[in-house]
């Protein structure tokens, strides 16, 4: 799932790229993943020019001329591809738009499970989980507003902060990265907490994300449809040695999700927090 990290990184090489850009022409190719509040979107989208590129949590935005925008949300799979127009066509490819220069700007998404929105200015807070999102983790927020937003909830803490309501732009992956360098047990309740791992939580959330977006950054280059991971500690390195005390990482599967973490580093029972 692209999260904070990548989408930042995706957002940052667009917006150097798409301002400017004119759409000559659109072609839906998997019509599943397409949300168009603003009739046929080859119709409409075609000699609209870029405008604008920002991320939101796990949603990349783009603003477009005549007061239109695409939103995506790209859930598990999606992903974006700036190339060449000659560039094959994936098979994956649900969305390709041309543009002028000879490039091409392409939705791709495995499963199909990612959402690509085109709407209106007055129509981008309709977009489904965008308005309900937390602030960003790499927004301005005091210890005490993050400490008073998580009251409301009640799980185990991982899965508070890969749900996006109390700080967005964290999914699966960075959820692990930022609790085995807070020393936290992923699976532990957020009301047995204390104070002082909450504080630490607060602050590897930030840092952990800001780092990775430099690893993200130097790795991914012009290759916005790369996933590039190989830097991240613990997740999806089960078995391997823990690179803080050397034990192995234990690795668990549930819902198609992967929770890596150390047990030694990160203690805790899973039935009982």
């Amino acid at each position: 799932m692209p999260e904070a990290p990548e989408m930042q990184v995706v957002a940052e090489f667009l917006d150097s790229n798409l301002p400017g850009k004119t759409t000559l022409d659109a072609k839906v190719l998997k019509p599943s993943v397409v949300r168009s509040l603003c009739g046929d979107l080859n119709e409409d989208i075609s000699g609209r020019t870029f405008e604008s590129v920002r991320r939101e949590g796990k949603f990349l935005l783009m603003g477009l001329s005549g007061e239109r925008h695409i939103v995506i949300n790209p859930k598990l799979t999606g992903g974006l591809q700036h190339c060449p127009s000659r560039t094959r066509v994936q098979k994956r490819t649900c969305v390709r738009m041309k543009l002028d220069g000879g490039v091409d700007l392409r939705y791709t998404d495995d499963r199909q499970m990612g959402q690509f929105y085109y709407v209106q200015n007055g129509q981008v807070e309709e977009v489904p989980g965008l308005a309900e999102q937390g602030p960003d983790v790499l927004d301005d927020f005091s210890f005490d507003e993050f400490a008073d937003r998580l009251k409301g909830f009640h799980g185990e803490i991982k899965g508070v902060l890969t749900r996006g309501r109390v700080i967005s732009g964290i999914g699966n992956a960075y959820a692990d990265e930022i609790l085995f360098d807070a020393m936290v047990y992923p699976f532990k309740r957020r009301k047995a907490l204390s104070n002082d791992e909450l504080q630490r939580i607060y602050r590897s959330s930030r840092s952990v994300i800001e780092n990775s977006i430099e690893q993200v950054r130097e790795r991914m280059g012009d290759r916005i449809d790369h996933k590039v991971r190989d830097f991240l500690l613990v997740h999806n390195r089960g078995g391997e040695p823990c690179p803080r005390c050397g034990k192995k990482i234990t690795e668990l599967r549930a819902n198609q999700r992967i929770t890596s973490y150390c047990r030694s580093c990160q203690p805790g029972m899973l039935l009982k927090n």
